[in-house]
C-alpha cells in the first residue's frame, strides 16, 4: 500500500472510531468521510461497506487489547508474590489509557466470527488466563476469577457514567481498578456467584479458528 493510500486509511479507521463513540456504529459514512478529510469515494475504495469499515476498527481495538494483555502477562511473571497484581493493574490501566482506540471491541458493536478475529480473542483470553494462573500459584489471586471477568471489569471501568467531569475521568478510573484489585486478592467474604461469565472469547478455540472464514483486511 503507497504511503499517501496508508495515511487515507489511517485517517478513516481514526474518523470511524470517533463516530461511532458520538453516535453508534449506525454514523453516516458520508459524515466519516468527512471527518477523515477524505471523499467518499476514497473511503469506499478502502472500505466496500460498512461491515469491512466496522471489522477493521474491532480488529485493531483486539490487536490493542492484546498488547495490553501480553505486556500484562510479562509483568506476571516478574518476581515477587505481587507480580500478577501488578500485572492486572497493568491490563487495566492499559486498556483505559487505550479506551479510544477500543470503541467497539469493549464498547458493542457487531460481532466478527473470521478466523482473524477468533485468533485474536483467543490470544487476549490466553495471556489474561496465564496472568491469572501465575497468580493464583503465588496465592495472589482468588480462584474462582477468570479472563472474561478481567475483560468485563475493563469495559466498564473504561466506559464512565454519563455527565462524569472530564477532570473525573483519570481519577474515577483509577479508584474502581485499585476496588478490583482488592476484589481479586484471596480471602474474600463473598465467593462469587456462578456459573462463571461466558462470552464469545471463552467460547472460542483455535478449532474454531481454523473452520472460520477468511477475511482480508481492508
Amino acid at each position: 500500500m503507497r504511503a499517501d493510500a496508508r495515511r487515507n486509511q489511517q485517517r478513516i479507521l481514526d474518523a470511524a472510531r470517533a463516530m461511532f463513540s458520538e453516535h453508534g456504529t449506525a454514523a453516516p459514512l458520508d459524515d466519516i468521510a468527512r471527518r477523515a478529510h477524505v471523499s467518499i469515494a476514497t473511503l469506499y475504495r478502502r472500505f466496500p461497506d460498512r461491515a469491512a469499515l466496522c471489522r477493521q476498527v474491532a480488529i485493531e481495538g483486539y490487536e490493542t487489547v492484546l498488547g495490553e494483555a501480553r505486556a500484562a502477562q510479562e509483568v506476571a511473571e516478574e518476581g515477587g508474590p505481587d507480580a500478577p497484581l501488578r500485572a492486572v493493574e497493568r491490563f487495566l490501566t492499559g486498556v483505559v489509557d487505550q479506551r479510544s482506540r477500543l470503541v467497539l471491541p469493549l464498547f458493542g458493536g457487531p460481532a466478527f466470527h473470521d478466523r482473524e478475529a477468533i485468533v485474536l480473542r483467543h490470544r487476549i483470553t490466553g495471556s489474561l488466563e496465564a496472568v491469572l494462573a501465575r497468580g493464583r500459584e503465588r496465592g495472589a489471586v482468588r480462584d474462582d476469577v477468570n479472563s472474561i471477568d478481567l475483560l468485563m471489569a475493563a469495559a466498564m471501568i473504561s466506559r464512565p457514567l454519563p455527565n462524569t467531569p472530564p477532570e473525573w475521568l483519570d481519577t474515577t478510573a483509577r479508584r474502581h481498578i485499585a476496588v478490583h484489585l482488592d476484589g481479586l486478592r484471596p480471602g474474600a467474604t463473598h465467593h462469587l456467584p456462578g456459573p462463571e461469565p461466558e462470552h464469545a472469547f471463552s467460547r472460542e478455540t483455535p478449532t474454531a479458528a481454523e473452520n472460520a472464514p477468511t477475511e482480508h483486511r481492508a
